[in-house]
């Protein structure tokens, strides 16, 4: 069924205040400037120089002071004049070519009033010849002397302009803060200046210099970067431009240093600018629609029926749901802007027809509901609303009906049943309560103070949200602004079952803002250091439910998502790998029967290994650290494994004494893995002490010694008492005796000798008695007192 587009009328003015002079300003001078606040309540309306008084009117929708100013011949009125977003009431800044500055605010006061008054360039011989107001700033472009030498029409005369940048805020009840004045671009063409929301589009004018009228500029104050772009050569480069940074370009300097953008081309022939939420429309003499977007790239929307005639006829343009709008004299085309395809094409009554910009977002009041999704027109006759009608005969489904349907997808998900769920079945069922009670409150069952009580904070949590979507729509602290709204999404995430799309959901969060989403990990899972390294939670079980559970075992997840578990790896491996360890330790302490680390599935060392990558290809930091604190058997003695292959010696030692007496089996293996090495090499020895620590106290030292036989090296040559040069020294009884000593008794054994080694570990060092000597004459005793006397094994003595 084909959509029809409608036009609304919305008031016929005589709800605004000035209602009479409202509709003359705009029956009367084609030329006139409408500007529409933030909040859509106020429109401002100024007259070109020379025109008739009043030059400037702000007309305000429902209760509010008007304002009227006129300028006396010989007097030049503003240049432009703009509504500031200030949410603590209205104000708008006038701006004159000379470089004056007024600041009038409402709502200090009866009427409007004055607040500040200030010159752009106090040194005077300036002229402002275009300016603009993006939120909290003040840009405009003003022209320079050029010297003696720049003559009219001379290079140096066209590059004598200069853009500059001053920030305003307000300041008090009824203040204003002006700041410093920053150069952006000197040497520069004159530009016009046009704010789209977050960005400022720098745009050639009809006496731009030819060799440059196809370039422009875009700025994102919020990004600090200048979008050089040429839209006829299909290039944009991107500079760095933070007037926070002192960040300044020479306008030629500029061009110099970005290759392809000087190659001769045909100025950019526009008859209207308009800025748009997706960038900036221009319409060409020949009625096409392009629009450039701000990454600096341009793409053609649509061609209308009919092309503007000359720089006399007026063209309005806008966007809406994916429609372009363009007012040519007294017709208005809609096109898709998709496909360009022309979808209505209208006659209007007259050819003074202004479009006006859609309220903030978030700003808007209760009576600008009903223009949502449209574009309101404004012309002498009335205010208007543009949109799509929606076709008769198709029956839109209740808030109850859609709740019912909603809950049919869900219930369904969770159920094991193979029936299929109806709503009907759900309204009658008692089972499902909850479906029942959002229906009864859509339906108005539930008094409004009761469901306001019941919302509250939701409700709260909500404007706050779409506060700060509003926030970063304007542009304003982009940084901290995506932060806060990640970490409300990933809360909001962990709220839900985490199945399907919101866990792809989460892993989009990760992925574009990994650290937002870690700090709304941290504050649902409470996680603190406890300052020896570890972590410890406080979160409740059902919190560590979510997080531990584990996609289907033996499947790879959907579209590379990954689980929860995973991806918090993932996470903790680009921003703090030191922490991944003692995390997997904190979650092997949690868990419940099917979940954690006493499921059925992986363990979480191994989840956690897998984030890391293949096997071999793994930080071998991260991965002896999450080996040696699984607690698994076997995934320790792996880890002490490659810490002898590494000869790191110390470690390996302290991986098993780390275990304590609870592991006894675990802890012979590594002693036996150790002692293997000790007895093949020695380059153990100087660990001894250690060794001696891990050997397992019921070890008799007859076993002690069957397990070095069994790892000593075999003799190839019958042993000799000292080693070759060069060759490995061989094990010694000394360096045994340590060991020897360890597994002997505590104490003086009491009974009979269990080995045959244990008289040798208790002996309590009084030396046997001496042999019997042979005969010692009495002489030979005295004239050598003292003198041992060998025997002579047969021998005669000399």
């Amino acid at each position: 069924m084909k959509r029809a587009g409608t036009l609304r009328l919305l008031s016929d003015l005589s709800n605004f205040s000035g209602a009479a002079r409202l509709r003359e300003v705009l029956a009367g001078d084609p030329a006139v400037r409408v500007r529409c606040s933030p909040d859509g309540r106020q429109l401002l309306l100024l007259r070109p120089p020379g025109a008739p008084a009043p030059q400037l009117l702000v007309a305000v929708r429902g209760p509010g002071p008007e304002l009227e100013r006129a300028w006396p011949a010989g007097h030049s009125s503003p240049l432009d004049a703009f509504f500031l977003p200030w949410p603590a009431r209205p104000a708008l800044v006038l701006v004159w070519e000379s470089g004056l500055v007024e600041v009038w605010g409402a709502g200090v006061g009866p009427g409007w009033r004055l607040l500040q008054s200030t010159e752009l360039c106090p040194g005077g011989g300036v002229r402002v010849v275009a300016v603009a107001a993006p939120r909290g700033r003040l840009v405009w472009c003003e022209e320079r002397q050029a010297g003696a030498e720049g003559r009219l029409g001379s290079p140096a005369a066209a590059f004598s302009h200069c853009v500059c940048v001053r920030t305003l805020e307000p300041s008090g009840e009824a203040g204003t803060n002006l700041g410093l004045t920053h150069i952006l671009l000197h040497h520069c063409p004159p530009f016009g200046l046009l704010a789209c929301r977050k960005d400022l589009f720098l745009v050639p004018t009809a006496t731009t210099w030819p060799g440059v009228g196809h370039i422009l500029l875009i700025w994102s104050p919020g990004k600090g970067k200048v979008m050089v772009a040429a839209p006829c050569l299909g290039l944009s480069h991107s500079k760095s431009l933070n007037p926070g940074r002192g960040d300044t370009w020479d306008f030629r300097t500029l061009l110099r240093c970005l290759p392809g953008l000087l190659t001769p081309r045909q100025p950019l022939t526009v008859h209207t600018w308009a800025p748009t939420p997706q960038g900036l429309l221009l319409l060409d003499f020949r009625g096409t629609v392009s629009l450039v977007q701000p990454h600096g790239g341009a793409r053609t929307v649509g061609t209308l029926q009919e092309a503007p005639v000359g720089l006399a006829g007026s063209a309005a343009l806008g966007t809406f749901h994916g429609t372009l709008a363009c007012v040519l004299g007294s017709t208005l085309e809609l096109l898709d802007m998709g496909s360009g395809q022309l979808l209505e094409r209208k006659v209007l009554s007259t050819d003074r027809v202004h479009l006006l910009e859609p309220p903030a977002p978030g700003v808007e009041n209760e009576e600008d509901l009903e223009t949502r999704g449209g574009l309101r027109l404004l012309s002498a006759l009335g205010l208007f609303r543009v949109g799509w009608e929606v076709p008769q005969g198709l029956e839109l489904p209740s808030a109850a009906d859609l709740v019912f349907e909603e809950a049919c997808k869900y219930y369904q998900r969770r159920s094991l049943r193979g029936a299929q769920l109806t709503p009907e079945e759900l309204r009658h069922n008692s089972t499902f309560r909850a479906p029942q009670a959002l229906a009864s409150i859509l339906q108005g069952h539930v008094s409004p103070s009761t469901l306001l009580t019941t919302l509250r904070t939701e409700l709260r949590d909500y404007r706050g949200l779409e506060q700060l979507k509003a926030q970063l729509v304007a542009g304003d602290d982009e940084e901290a602004g995506w932060t806060e709204l990640a970490e409300h999404e990933v809360a909001r995430l962990l709220r839900t079952e985490l199945m399907g799309d919101q866990l792809a959901q989460l892993n989009t969060i990760f992925q574009a803002l990994p650290t937002a989403a870690w700090g709304a990990i941290l504050r649902a899972l409470q996680l603190q250091p406890d300052g020896n390294g570890k972590l410890r939670s406080q979160a409740p079980p059902d919190v560590w439910k979510k997080v531990l559970g584990d996609t289907a075992a033996g499947k790879e997840p959907p579209n590379g998502i990954l689980p929860l578990f995973e991806l918090l790896c993932q996470c903790l491996c680009q921003l703090e790998p030191r922490w991944l360890p003692p995390f997997v330790e904190l979650a092997q302490q949690q868990g419940g029967p099917g979940w954690g680390a006493g499921g059925p599935g992986l363990p979480l060392y191994r989840r956690a290994l897998a984030v890391l990558g293949e096997e071999g290809t793994r930080p071998e930091a991260l991965e002896l650290e999450l080996l040696l604190g699984s607690g698994r058997p076997k995934a320790v003695l792996q880890a002490v494994g490659q810490l002898v292959q590494k000869e790191q010696w110390e470690q390996a030692l302290e991986a098993g004494l780390a275990l304590g007496p609870s592991s006894p089996l675990l802890r012979s293996e590594i002693f036996n893995l150790l002692l293997a090495e000790f007895a093949r090499h020695r380059r153990l020895d100087a660990h001894l002490p250690l060794l001696c620590r891990l050997c397992p106290p019921d070890l008799a030292p007859a076993e002690l010694l069957l397990l070095l036989q069994t790892h000593l090296p075999d003799e190839l040559e019958p042993p000799t008492p000292f080693p070759e040069p060069g060759a490995e020294p061989p094990l010694t009884v000394g360096l045994l005796r340590a060991l020897l000593e360890q597994t002997g008794t505590r104490g003086q054994p009491s009974g009979p000798v269990l080995s045959l080694y244990e008289d040798i570990l208790w002996d309590p060092g009084t030396p046997p008695p001496a042999p019997p000597r042979g005969p010692m004459t009495t002489l030979q005793a005295l004239d050598h007192p003292g003198l041992e006397t060998w025997p002579l094994s047969g021998r005669a003595s000399v």
